[in-house]
């Protein structure tokens, strides 16, 4: 006998089909402890309901999807830029407002002020806010310490978040996000610091999975990202890279020579770099929120990925700065109106080729021996979850066969 069983729904699986979204539209869940122990069409279970497992649960006709997934957030951070975004409106772009001093460096010197315990509490609303989408995993940067003992106070913040919200949290390193103001002359050595001082404190306390790296102009170039990949891979992390938002600077290429599990924003990634990724399998995260608050007008190679066959996955990108964010069903919703993405690309972006963009084969999807890990929506289709602006339309939110939400 089942644990538990959800009737009276539609359910879109994620799962490949004709319709893009794995629709079924009477649908039933079984659940066994934290999985999914079947999934298919209410016709075909084996039994009547009401004998076959120990508490049913009746959807109400609701749509039911995998727990979206949000693959790239920088969740924990201190202050805002409320400032920043007035000084673009009239103007000022980014890489200048960096270079006075504005930018990363300015959220750096508010989170390395904050304890971890701070850091997280300030941080709940916002991941509270994502949990109320929808979303049941989210991948949390580090980025805003620029050293070793404020790094790892991030990370600690966000398991913390984790903890006291029961959502499933996927820290990833930031190892190099910008260059801190007292190593300003000491671009080399702060690289050295990070590979022989960071890399295997966060390995040694097993405090991410991933490490990321900025390959930028106005942040580190292909070669010092390169050190740092090759340091994290050797140390058994996965890694990611922020590419090609601002200039083609061969980021697109370098994840896909390192095999990294994301390049993320990808806005000037060229055809080269498009093939590259298709041969590596990396995910292209698409980041809506930044393009819009930085008001950017060149958009990624959408149609270049999709005839190569890259899998696209839509992130928040929650930051102070350039993304503040704090919706991923909006995301969806800017990604289709901003970059041309079909509804049933929109819906895997936060479901299945998210959970790909984390490394995660246990989720983003519903089929047996997945996560139980589940989003009920006062919607009639999926396609209306990257449709509606800032209507919430999320009912509730399961984890592990539990409502969390």
């Amino acid at each position: 006998m089942w644990d538990q069983l959800l009737i009276d729904v539609q359910a879109a699986t994620a799962v490949p089909t004709a319709d893009g979204f794995g629709l079924i539209p009477e649908a039933a869940i079984a659940i066994a402890g934290d999985r999914i122990a079947w999934v298919g069409s209410v016709k075909d279970l084996p039994a009547e309901p009401s004998t076959l497992a120990k508490a049913i649960h009746r959807g109400g006709g609701r749509l039911v999807t995998p727990g979206l997934i949000d693959c790239h957030t920088h969740l924990i951070f201190g202050g805002e830029r409320s400032l920043e975004f007035d000084l673009r409106a009239q103007g000022v772009d980014y890489a200048t407002i960096a270079a006075q001093g504005g930018g990363i460096r300015s959220t750096v010197r508010l989170t390395r002020e904050l304890s971890a315990q701070a850091l997280a509490e300030i941080a709940l609303p916002r991941a509270r806010a994502l949990l109320a989408d929808g979303v049941t995993t989210i991948e949390v940067k580090s980025g805003y310490g620029l050293d070793t003992a404020s790094e790892l106070k991030m990370l600690e913040a966000a398991r913390l978040v984790g903890l006291a919200l029961d959502v499933s949290i996927e820290p990833t390193l930031l190892a190099l996000h910008a260059l801190p103001r007292e190593r300003a002359d000491d671009r080399s050595g702060y690289v050295d610091e990070v590979i022989q001082e960071l890399l295997p404190a966060v390995a040694e306390r097993q405090l991410a999975r991933a490490v990321d790296v900025f390959c930028e102009h106005i942040a580190f170039t292909v070669p010092e990202c390169a050190r740092v990949l090759q340091a994290a891979r050797q140390l058994g992390l996965h890694v990611k890279v922020h590419a090609d938002q601002l200039t083609d600077g061969g980021g697109a290429a370098l994840a896909a020579q390192f095999g990294a599990l994301s390049a993320d924003h990808l806005e000037f990634t060229s055809t080269a770099g498009v093939q590259a990724l298709a041969a590596s399998g990396t995910v292209a995260v698409l980041l809506p929120g930044a393009f819009l608050m930085l008001g950017e007008t060149r958009r990624p190679p959408i149609a270049a990925l999709r005839a190569a066959g890259v899998p696209m996955a839509i992130a928040t990108d929650l930051n102070p700065g350039s993304s503040p964010l704090n919706s991923l069903t909006l995301a969806i919703t800017l990604a289709r109106a901003q970059f041309g993405l079909t509804a049933s690309e929109g819906f895997l972006g936060v479901t299945a080729h998210a959970a790909r963009a984390l490394g995660l084969s246990d989720r983003g999807q519903l089929g047996a021996g997945l996560r139980a890990d589940l989003a009920l929506w006062n919607v009639n289709h999926p396609r209306e979850l990257g449709y509606w602006l800032g209507k919430p339309n999320c009912h509730s939110v399961w984890r592990g066969g539990r409502a969390i939400a």
